[in-house]
């Protein structure tokens, strides 16, 4: 089985659409890329640079858009704009989108703030993703700005060879942030860095980049995500635990998750088509309970194989291949 790494645009876009059923909303790739242009150009945003990742016959893909406001006249001068989503055609992952920011030294990511997901790929889905990527461009320049302070509290903090191994031990063993292969990744840039980050090698800020420069290797479907959570990660053991917090007392989740259940409009009897769904395919009641009688079940990787075979028409071993592979991935912008 091939896999794919960075991607043309036209690769994704030509992606086959999937047939997953009557209840099941397609949310085309092409319909996400034309929509976020769309709505950055309408907001005032130019894209400078645009990327994109996907897996095997694109069935995961990933947009990442290197973006600046035409209405700032003082750009930072190592960080500017990003804005990513992820999208799949075989439900793997929901339909998730996020502002952010990129070093430009090297391109590596920063997420931080909360992941706008889709409930499901059901009804009027496709709607409420232009809501999603709505509520992330309003507060754009808002996130954009607490990046930019938690760089700057990043560069102000020390972190010697011995805590930054303990950081990765923790990010290893405790909370699942990074491979093997990303950890030696790490070690290889702690001892000769790639990109020159204007800092000491025993700077919280290197250190930083040195993980989001092992997270290119990490799959289109956790990107989003991982990076999100290694940066709450460092704000929560490294820039708390040092005494430095964030001066703006406003959370940029609390506002982006509030905007969006404002600009979400749904009328009773589609909300409630949508809550029978997801209690059919979650095993959960209308309140979020676990019912009795449907019980939620994880499946293994062996039962992911068998249920994408099904619908696809591949071979079990190899879906059971790309799943080996994910951790293989290296993609490089």
């Amino acid at each position: 089985m091939t896999s794919k790494t960075n991607v043309d645009k036209s690769y994704i876009i030509n992606a086959p659409l999937p047939n997953h059923g009557s209840t099941y909303t397609v949310i085309s790739h092409k319909h996400v890329i034309d929509t976020t242009r769309q709505m950055l150009a309408n907001s005032g945003f130019v894209v400078t640079h645009e990327y994109y990742r996907a897996n095997g016959h694109g069935q995961v893909a990933q947009g990442i858009y290197h973006i600046r406001s035409i209405n700032d006249p003082n750009p930072d001068d190592e960080l500017g704009m990003m804005f990513a989503w992820t999208n799949s055609y075989d439900k793997s992952i929901r339909f998730q989108c996020a502002l952010g920011a990129y070093v430009m030294a090297c391109s590596n990511g920063m997420v931080c703030g909360e992941l706008n997901y889709a409930r499901k790929h059901t009804g009027s889905a496709d709607q409420e993703i232009r809501s999603q990527i709505s509520s992330q461009i309003k507060h754009a320049q808002k996130a954009f700005d607490r990046i930019k302070q938690d760089r700057d509290n990043l560069r102000s903090v020390t972190l010697t060879e011995r805590q930054q191994a303990e950081l990765l031990g923790r990010m290893f063993f405790n909370e699942d942030l990074i491979s093997a292969r990303q950890m030696s990744t790490v070690k290889d840039e702690m001892d000769k860095p790639s990109f020159d980050y204007k800092a000491d090698q025993d700077n919280a800020w290197a250190f930083y980049n040195h993980v989001t420069h092992a997270y290119k290797s990490v799959h289109p479907r956790s990107w989003l995500s991982d990076t999100k959570n290694f940066h709450d990660f460092m704000t929560a053991n490294v820039l708390t635990g040092m005494g430095i917090t964030n001066t703006d007392t406003v959370s940029t989740d609390d506002i982006i998750n509030q905007d969006f259940q404002d600009n979400v409009d749904i009328e009773s009897e589609q909300q409630e088509e949508w809550d029978n769904q997801t209690r059919l395919e979650e095993g959960l009641d209308h309140k979020g309970e676990e019912s009795e009688k449907i019980q939620a079940h994880v499946e293994s990787d062996q039962e992911y194989a068998n249920r994408v075979a099904t619908i696809e028409g591949e071979l079990e071993e190899d879906i059971i291949e790309e799943i080996d592979e994910e951790d293989n991935y290296d993609f490089e912008i």
